[in-house]
């Protein structure tokens, strides 16, 4: 395969984006809607709710934790058979599922092999998508991303439609086909080879350059703070509003709000982090500030109105730090070790987003209220946004610094070796 010295920017590069939209709706859609046959399975086998609940957790685990497995396939093997792979496994684990006789059966099943199967796709096929574009990085991420969000909002009532006709036992065999999809969208990642791919090494070199990688290492330790914090709203807010007080239909409601502003803010950061000019970076201080200042006046607003202005800016600022947090990475570590980078980041940072609710229900039960809960996860975000002042090219506002990683200076970067490049930047 003929090398080409920079990402196309487009061409194929858009049915990478169309696979990636699918591939988060296929994964994390599927995860945000489980919710929907947690009350069958408690009943089911007759189980507590919390030992109900891990079923869920595990799958987010795995895939989070595996994530630097895919990465490292994708890079050895390319990110097709990886991903492909991945969708077979998601999908055998839900067909599993459908015969479970035990809570224990469901672990092993949706848990390990479904996340099995998500931890080889979700992250490859990003990485893919980073390869395929520089200029337009930011746009095509937003745009993959949205299918979380659309994907929230179709797959609940899909999901309660399929277990009231067919029960939970059917409504899950039916996932499992739904989830066979993944290998389709697999099928459309066409390996990219780019002129810098020789000069980062393998998976083993690629680890040990980030670990000597200081901006990265910073990068890791910020994205990590953020998830501590980011997550919050999405486990505590309702509860909240019910201790001021509001109705169930209303809490959902603002939830709703919240997902909408979200879908909004991907699509929006996406277009401003290839428009304004400077480094990525800035946009995303920007937007993990002004998520964490919303998150943590939370418990200040007390009207309805307030709330709801609240609820949009967490949903719009919250959804906006997404795509621009996965299009600062190759500006950080290059194309050519984004497949280990994302894998290395993922797995770190999924402390944050394991640690942060338990955290938030801790001070909700020491202090009888939310307020420091949300506070907290405020502050979090706050001193990750911190951290991102310290990489490079972030607080220098000239010009000539606008984009540090063009394609072009990735190609000279290339001739560096590659323990050089590792003490320079560390």
């Amino acid at each position: 395969m003929a090398r080409r010295a920079e990402p196309p920017d487009g061409g194929w590069g858009w049915m990478v984006v169309l696979s990636a939209f699918f591939q988060s709706a296929l994964v994390f859609g599927v995860l945000r809607s489980f919710g929907v046959f947690f009350v069958e399975l408690v009943a089911a086998f007759q189980e507590q709710a919390a030992r109900v609940s891990w079923i869920a957790s595990i799958g987010i685990a795995v895939q989070q934790f595996g994530s630097p497995v895919g990465s490292a396939l994708s890079t050895k093997y390319g990110p097709r058979p990886v991903v492909m792979a991945g969708g077979i496994l998601a999908a055998s684990g839900m067909l599993l599922a459908s015969f479970a006789t035990s809570v224990t059966h469901l672990y092993l099943s949706i848990g390990l092999l479904s996340g099995s199967g998500w931890a080889l796709t979700f992250t490859p096929t990003l990485a893919c998508l980073s390869r395929y574009f520089s200029r337009r990085r930011s746009l095509a991420t937003g745009l993959a991303l949205t299918g979380v969000g659309l994907s929230s909002f179709a797959f609940a009532p899909l999901f309660q439609w399929l277990v009231s006709r067919y029960a939970w036992r059917g409504a899950l065999l039916l996932v499992s086909a739904l989830s066979l999809h993944l290998v389709a969208c697999g099928a459309l990642l066409r390996p990219l080879s780019l002129t810098e791919d020789p000069a980062v090494g393998g998976p083993r070199a690629q680890l040990t350059s980030l670990l000597r990688h200081g901006p990265f290492l910073r990068y890791t330790v910020a994205l990590t703070l953020i998830n501590t914090g980011y997550f919050i709203p999405y486990v505590h807010l309702m509860a909240h509003l019910q201790d001021l007080g509001w109705e169930p239909l209303s809490a959902a409601f603002l939830l709703s709000v919240v997902a909408i502003s979200d879908l909004v803010g991907r699509v929006a950061s996406g277009w401003l982090g290839d428009t304004v000019p400077g480094p990525v970076a800035r946009l995303l201080m920007l937007w993990t500030t002004l998520t964490g200042v919303s998150l943590a006046l939370f418990p200040v607003a007390q009207t309805p109105t307030a709330l709801m202005v609240l609820a949009v800016a967490y949903g719009f600022t919250s959804g906006a730090l997404t795509p621009v947090a996965f299009s600062v990475l190759p500006e950080l570590v290059g194309t050519g070790r984004i497949y280990c980078g994302l894998g290395l980041v993922q797995m770190v940072e999924s402390i944050g987003g394991l640690l942060g609710a338990p955290l938030s229900g801790y001070l909700r039960d020491r202090t009888g209220t939310y307020t420091a809960s949300f506070v907290v996860a405020g502050a979090f975000l706050l001193v990750g946004s911190g951290l991102l002042i310290t990489l490079p090219h972030v607080s220098c506002f000239s010009a000539s610094a606008s984009k540090p990683q063009e394609p072009r200076t990735e190609a000279m970067d290339t001739k560096v070796s590659l323990t050089k490049e590792a003490r320079q930047e560390a």
